[in-house]
């Protein structure tokens, strides 16, 4: 820090591009504790960096906080193999601004994330980089170590993967919360014929509690099954239970609150005005997030 106070070259930097580093990292990662980590190795790399040898700073930070991010996707793909239960990305809770760039939004949406997670560690910086930030193949090349050519490929691969598998149509903001409302409602009331109203036939069900809360083991997949399984759970709450409608991972969500203590944080995916994925994260270690608003961008 110089006399005058102002940060050095390379911390001012940093600083300016921390909120887009941090979304390049939860993106890849599906975990705010995660890509913090990854922030925070990206800093140290980045802080030894001769900066008059940096043409491009955007892409240089980039390709350091994909290549950490790549590491630890790895290793964090052994650790889910003995999760207990279904594992769910860490819920996120974020501003308006957000909702409103509607291919962010899309981006780190609870039902992308877990598309994202079916593709391979570089599949998924690829697709990420080259989808989300726009980078060109020539920079997505030198991040992952292929060639243009290579992640040409991948790319086209990545794209038909996640096609295959993401919603089917871009969802109005106001149909999207008309759903929410009436599932709400459903919710609160015990309305089992009210959440058979909203819920698509096909719904498929998740809730992660990582082995500290009580979750469903395994998916639970049709209509009548999970509106079945919401409706009694409702009625199993003891304490006074509320939903409070929010915004995470820049789509509208609920957090769950049970004598005023958060519970967990319910997650939508909403096709055709009908709610088709339901994601409700129980785990407290993914909960810190929810309490104050995160900051993301590209």
């Amino acid at each position: 820090m110089s006399a005058d106070r102002r940060p050095d070259p390379a911390t001012a930097v940093f600083v300016a591009h921390r909120n887009l580093l941090f979304t390049v990292a939860y993106e890849l990662l599906g975990s705010a504790a995660d890509a913090e980590d990854v922030l925070q190795e990206t800093w140290l790399r980045w802080a030894g960096v001769d900066l008059d040898a940096v043409r491009d700073q955007r892409a240089y930070l980039v390709r350091i906080t994909t290549r950490q991010a790549l590491t630890r996707l790895r290793t964090l793909g052994r650790r889910k193999e003995t999760y207990v239960g279904p594992w769910l990305p860490e819920p996120l809770l974020t501003a308006p601004d957000v909702a409103e760039d509607v291919a962010l939004a899309d981006s780190v949406s609870m039902a992308m994330l877990l598309v994202l997670e079916t593709l391979s560690p570089t599949e998924r910086a690829v697709f990420v980089l080259r989808e989300v930030f726009d980078l060109g193949y020539d920079e997505i090349a030198e991040a992952v170590d292929k060639s243009p050519a290579a992640v040409r490929q991948i790319a086209h691969r990545a794209r038909a993967h996640v096609a295959a598998r993401r919603p089917r149509d871009v969802v109005s903001p106001a149909e999207t919360r008309a759903a929410l409302k009436a599932f709400q409602r459903a919710v609160e009331t015990g309305d089992l014929q009210g959440l058979l109203d909203v819920l698509a036939p096909d719904v498929v069900a998740l809730s992660d509690g990582g082995g500290v809360k009580q979750a469903v083991p395994r998916p639970v997949v049709g209509a009548d099954k999970v509106a079945r399984l919401l409706a009694a759970g409702v009625s199993r709450v003891g304490g006074e239970a509320s939903l409070e409608p929010v915004q995470v991972n820049g789509c509208p969500a609920l957090i769950m609150r049970l004598d005023g203590e958060i519970d967990g944080v319910v997650a939508l995916r909403i096709d055709d005005g009908l709610v088709t994925g339901l994601y409700y994260v129980r785990n407290p270690e993914k909960l810190s997030r929810v309490e104050r608003e995160t900051v993301l961008s590209r």
